[in-house]
């Protein structure tokens, strides 16, 4: 098979060849990551791109992200000099894949001892040379064994090849919105997690994990603090003291029963084994002596850094969402914006870094369900009854959101709306025995809780399941906090959220800083448990200024 060779200019006019087909042999992880977390992907680099990599911008999403501090240059690391990063004061641009390409482009003619074109089978061989090329031919088998005896891996991701460095325009350094991490020393470990009855949520499995290690930490656990991906997967900086396990635990929902007593909910959770979560890898990685990124490594530390902010703040994909960062401000019809921050474990030239951006996106305020539907329509509702169209409106804006009744005083059961009633509210009727006694919602109100129902013309919400539905009248519901709104933005709501994430770069400096000082990493008890530490200050990378391009 031919291979293309390209063909390069230096400064000096000089051509230099190198074969794109040849690269660095891989190096993979050892065991598999669990299927659940996609891998990372790459970011390209070269001048005036984006350093540490960042996540990509997407058009017709309701998260709007712009980047204020630029990501440019590329980062400096000296081959066999560890995991932790090289810091100078003026940082060099440094290609991870220079070893393997320089070895790449050795040909015949480096062999010693042999002449450009010669055939081997015909050369004179003395006794000191037979010895030095038996023991160059142990060598090499060597070498082709060990690379033989590693597992391939099925999420390795090889980084393009970096065709050279900017030599245009003026030098500068720019700040980068990367967090230098130091590569933990520690052993970690991978198990399975089998949850019985299965849930499909990701909340509830973490509340059962969380509450297993409450009860078993210091016992059966061995005092092990573990990180859970909320499906099939836990880790530990550390064995555990078994290779499987059975434990029970029980669960208190948090929405009150019949009678205000919380229902309880008993699970059977199996942690088992799987397999040792390699770093190796990684550390030869950053030290630029193998071509291919491990994502498997990756994802345990992202995983490690997502547990502590997942339990303060909403989690909204790679993104954590509050109102106490960088308050709220109101997008129209029902709905606001929270601030939110993006965090990101990423391998870069200058070792292991944490990319931190700032977001927003719009959340549901938590109004009474009368004052919502108001804002929603625009109108005074009062005025005149809802018209079909109005009814859909409603019906679309409202199905899927969680709301807590306000009519039995301190008892706030929560329910999510599935729909709205055809009848109004006056109209409508529900057997109360099993001889089939009917009684109207208006009365039911009166008599069980002495609740007068104002807008009796209005459908009632419908919760529950269509077998047995509930009927709920809007004037006792009210939302409930920290839902995110995922449905599609009007053009108003669109332009008065890119309002909030518009920042100039040293706004959008000082919040991210803050974000950090806030997340307080290095009194994080997940980070500290599985060793690794982060940076409180801002990356700083070589960029240049390129001079403005000719206009024909």
């Amino acid at each position: 098979m031919v291979r293309k060779r390209r063909t390069e200019l230096t400064d000096s006019g000089e051509q230099q060849g190198e074969d794109s087909g040849r690269g660095a042999p891989r190096f993979p992880v050892r065991h598999p990551q669990p299927t659940q977390h996609m891998p990372q992907q790459p970011q390209r680099g070269g001048d005036g791109g984006r350093g540490g990599g960042g996540r990509p911008y997407h058009g017709e999403s309701t998260e709007y992200q712009q980047r204020g501090i630029r990501q440019l240059g590329r980062e400096t690391r000296t081959p066999g000099s560890g995991a932790g990063p090289v810091r100078s004061p003026s940082p060099g641009l440094h290609q991870a894949e220079e070893v393997y390409q320089q070895r790449s482009r050795k040909g015949p003619s480096d062999v010693p001892g042999r002449q450009p074109g010669s055939s081997t089978s015909h050369m004179p061989v003395h006794g000191a040379e037979a010895s030095e090329m038996v023991r160059n031919v142990s060598l090499l088998t060597e070498g082709a064994t060990h690379q033989q005896m590693q597992p391939a891996s099925s999420k390795s991701m090889r980084f393009p090849l970096r065709p050279g460095k900017g030599l245009k325009g003026t030098r500068c350094i720019v700040k980068a919105n990367h967090f230098f991490a130091e590569l933990p020393d520690k052993d970690f470990h991978q198990y399975d997690v089998t949850i019985t009855p299965d849930v499909s949520s990701r909340g509830v499995n973490r509340a059962v994990i969380r509450q297993l290690v409450d009860l078993y930490k210091n016992s059966r656990l061995g005092n092990r603090l573990p990180a859970y991906d909320g499906r099939k997967s836990l880790y530990t900086a550390g064995p555990l003291p078994f290779v499987s396990s059975e434990f029970k635990v029980t669960l208190l929902d948090e929405d009150e029963g019949q009678g205000g007593a919380r229902r309880e909910r008993d699970f059977k959770v199996v942690i088992k084994f799987a397999a040792r979560a390699d770093l190796y890898h990684l550390a030869m990685f950053l030290q630029g002596r193998q071509a291919d990124a491990p994502q498997e490594a990756l994802q345990v530390l992202d995983i490690v850094l997502r547990e502590l902010p997942t339990t303060r703040y909403c989690p909204v994909g790679r993104s954590f969402y509050s109102a106490d960062l960088g308050g709220k401000k109101s997008l129209g019809e029902g709905l606001e914006s929270w601030r939110g921050f993006y965090q990101s474990i990423r391998p870069t030239q200058m070792g292991l870094s944490l990319n931190i951006d700032m977001s927003s996106t719009a959340f549901i305020e938590p109004l009474p369900v009368i004052e919502f539907v108001t804002q929603l329509l625009n109108r005074d509702v009062s005025a005149r009854p809802l018209s079909d169209s109005d009814r859909v409106k409603i019906k679309k804006a409202l199905r899927g959101i969680k709301v807590e009744v306000t009519h039995r005083g301190n008892m706030r059961r929560k329910y999510r709306i599935s729909g709205l009633t055809t009848q109004a509210t006056r109209e409508l009727t529900f057997p109360i025995d099993e001889r089939g006694t009917m009684k109207s919602v208006v009365e039911y109100f009166r008599e069980t809780y002495g609740f007068v129902i104002q807008h009796t013309q209005w459908p009632c919400l419908q919760v529950g399941n269509s077998q047995r539905p509930n009927y709920l009248p809007m004037e006792v519901c009210k939302i409930v906090a920290g839902q995110r709104y995922s449905k599609r933005l009007n053009e108003k709501q669109i332009t008065e959220l890119l309002k909030v994430t518009c920042q100039r770069p040293r706004e959008r400096e000082a919040d991210i800083l803050e974000t950090v000082r806030h997340n307080s990493y290095a009194k994080d008890p997940y980070a500290v448990e599985f060793g690794i530490r982060i940076s409180e200050h801002l990356a700083q990378v070589e960029a240049r200024v390129l001079p403005a391009p000719w206009v024909k």
